[in-house]
C-alpha cells in the first residue's frame, strides 16, 4: 500500500491525470490512460515504459 499523501501529489507521466491505488494489482491505475504503473518495494515507478496496459472495459 502505498502513503495516502504520496498518492496526493504523484500524477501519471502522460496524462498529468490522478492515479488510483490498485492494490491488488500492486500498482497505480490511471483511468484515463488505462495504464498500471508498478509499485516496487513502496516505491511507484512511473516510468511509461515500465507501465502495464489494461484493456478497456
Amino acid at each position: 500500500m502505498i502513503d495516502r499523501k504520496l498518492l496526493e501529489i504523484v500524477v501519471c507521466p502522460c496524462c498529468h491525470g490522478k492515479l488510483e491505488d490498485q492494490e491488488a494489482s500492486g500498482g497505480l491505475f490511471c483511468p484515463h490512460d488505462r495504464l498500471l504503473f508498478p509499485i516496487q518495494e513502496g516505491i511507484p515507478v512511473l516510468l511509461v515504459d515500465e507501465a502495464r496496459p489494461l484493456d478497456p472495459k
